[in-house]
């Protein structure tokens, strides 16, 4: 085919290049009678220049680039509010072309760049304590569509990402597959070649899934929403997960770390009068004693009408110091953007 005829019959289908493998572009090249390094042109755009429309890959033909944008979707996540915080955070709204839109954050230190993502619209766990919760769950992401948000965070900043978490709005296990594929293409050497250790995963404890991350094959890091080691507790606090019991959560994480040989973390968000008692501090160490473990303590990050508030300081580091004498590594997370809703617990849909 002549490259001046290439966009003379458009596909009635949008076409998503984040979906595509390295196979359907070769394919693709072929049926618009394209030399096949066309492809690995492509990719470069997508995946580490982040371009939001074939109009800017200037290195293709522009009877190509006429072609591709008869044929694909929009390529970039629109920007729908930002708001910068004191501590130097970014979180940003994104919407998709459905109109779901989800928030991410970029949380930049000298000489590094660490990113949350979101990995559904919403969440449908209804943890007590997280803003996100409240509305429900919309819909999951493309790894695409997650993938997107680091790279507009990344633009934003001009700078390099060094380091994600899977923090944001949803239930990264909820959507395994669309997280997996996007944390391997974060890590892939021809996309933003992040160390698969520096790309971490935050899960609220769902035992199939840590079981089944522990068979992946790379050293990505797992992250579990413990808050509470007291079943009842744990329940009230977070009800999405009340169908695996802390007994069967504390085997699946030691086979994980049989398995992996990595460290999983632990977040506890204290919350004043409900996980920050004596009883709680008894039952983490029993929890955390004798494993391979690190432990965050968060001071819980407060949201607009919630009855939840704040432990003390003063408790945090009791919780530091008794874990410490058991020999279990803990530290206190600051959190990042809290001034502008950014911090963990209190991403929503929306911007106020």
């Amino acid at each position: 085919m002549a490259e001046e005829n290439l966009h003379d019959s458009p596909s009635p289908t949008a076409l998503d290049l984040h979906a595509c493998t390295h196979g359907d572009l070769l394919a693709l090249m072929a049926e618009l009678g394209q030399p096949a390094f066309r492809a690995k042109q492509i990719e470069d755009w997508v995946w580490n220049k982040g371009v939001s429309s074939p109009d800017e890959m200037t290195n293709l033909p522009k009877p190509l680039r006429e072609a591709l944008a008869a044929r694909v979707a929009p390529l970039g996540a629109s920007e729908l509010a930002r708001q910068v915080s004191e501590d130097g955070s970014r979180k940003y709204l994104l919407g998709f072309g459905d109109g779901a839109s989800v928030e991410c954050v970029g949380m930049p230190s000298p000489g590094k760049l660490a990113v949350c993502v979101s990995t559904q619209a919403g969440c449908a766990m209804g943890c007590a304590f997280c803003a996100t919760g409240r509305y429900g769950l919309t819909r999951s992401l493309t790894a695409g569509e997650i993938y997107e948000q680091v790279m507009h965070v990344r633009n934003d900043f001009n700078a390099r990402v060094t380091s994600v978490v899977f923090m944001g709005q949803g239930e990264p296990f909820a959507n395994y597959d669309e997280t997996l594929k996007a944390l391997r293409k974060l890590n892939d050497p021809d996309a933003l070649g992040i160390g698969a250790r520096h790309l971490t995963v935050s899960t609220c404890g769902l035992i199939p899934q840590i079981l089944k991350f522990a068979n992946e094959p790379e050293q990505f890091t797992l992250a579990v929403s413990l808050h509470s080691t007291v079943q009842k507790t744990r329940n009230a606090l977070m009800p999405g997960v009340k169908r695996y019991s802390l007994v069967h959560l504390y085997a699946a994480l030691g086979e994980y770390v049989d398995k992996t040989g990595r460290r999983p973390s632990y977040e506890f968000a204290l919350i004043g009068g409900v996980n920050d008692t004596e009883e709680e501090i008894d039952s983490l160490c029993d929890f955390c004693r004798g494993t391979l473990c690190h432990v965050n303590i968060i001071q819980l990050n407060e949201v607009s009408g919630s009855p939840f508030k704040p432990s003390t300081p003063e408790k945090a580091q009791q919780f530091i110091d008794r874990l410490s004498r058991v020999g279990v590594e803990a530290t206190i997370r600051n959190s990042r953007g809290a001034d502008i809703d950014a911090a963990c617990g209190q991403l929503r849909q929306r911007m106020r």
